[in-house]
């Protein structure tokens, strides 16, 4: 506990839940049993990070991509995504968790795009943990998104093109009013970013770890901002005061 209090909290934690098939494999189970018990943890990170001192925390939960994958296993994450939502209702309202779902919702089914919508306003003026859950969520998707904002914006002449600036279009993105994440993290030895939080991770510390995330715990996450926490932090080549 102690060690714990002299770590620097990043403000601003995401990541990348990888590996709940291959965890789920290895035990001889069904995939959906891996994305069952990932959802588990995302609970459980969810208390440990607050607990900690993190304010805002996002995850990649269902990218853009994730379309291609089986049409079982995409029936099978929406139905367990319908039923954490009920649960998240839940624990927000006990937590005081401020919730918001991030990525292109339209394509999501209605009555999963009305639990989203419920969950929002209803804890919107929470002032625990700040959490964003990445949902049909691509980066690349998000920028398109609001640069055809700004678009629509500049024809009907709202705006001049000249006077676009980088906190214009950070306002127009789905993560608008959020700091950018200070660290993420991706679980089970994966080395890449998928196409996760693009704009905003541009001075974003990253942190692998070969554990997959059902197995992911308070102790993996104290090694990872342990880890942030060796890192000389800067912005520009200027450090960081």
């Amino acid at each position: 506990m102690a060690e714990q209090q002299n770590l620097k909290m990043p403000a601003h934690v995401a990541i990348i839940l990888d590996g709940n098939g291959r965890w789920a494999k290895s035990k001889g189970m069904p995939r959906n049993y891996g994305h069952v018990q990932g959802a588990k943890t995302v609970e459980t990170i969810c208390e440990e990070a607050y607990k900690m001192g993190i304010s805002y925390l996002t995850v990649y939960a269902f990218s853009t991509e994730n379309w291609n994958r089986p049409k079982d296993e995409v029936d099978a994450l929406m139905k367990l995504l319908r039923n954490y939502l009920k649960t998240c209702l839940t624990t927000a309202k006990k937590n005081r968790m401020c919730v918001r779902i991030i990525g292109d919702k339209s394509r999501l089914d209605p009555d999963i795009q009305r639990r989203i919508e419920e969950l929002e306003e209803s804890t919107r003026e929470n002032d625990g943990l700040h959490f964003q859950i990445a949902l049909n969520y691509g980066g690349r998707d998000e920028i398109r998104r609001a640069c055809q904002k700004i678009a629509e914006k500049v024809k009907s002449g709202e705006l001049d093109p000249e006077s676009v600036t980088e906190e214009q279009i950070g306002n127009a993105l789905d993560m608008r009013g959020i700091p950018d994440p200070d660290l993420l993290i991706r679980t089970c030895n994966e080395q890449r970013i998928s196409n996760f939080l693009l704009w905003e991770s541009a001075y974003t510390e990253f942190y692998f770890t070969p554990v997959a995330w059902p197995d992911f715990s308070k102790e993996e996450l104290q090694k990872a901002v342990k880890a942030y926490n060796h890192r000389d932090r800067r912005y520009g080549r200027i450090e960081e005061e």
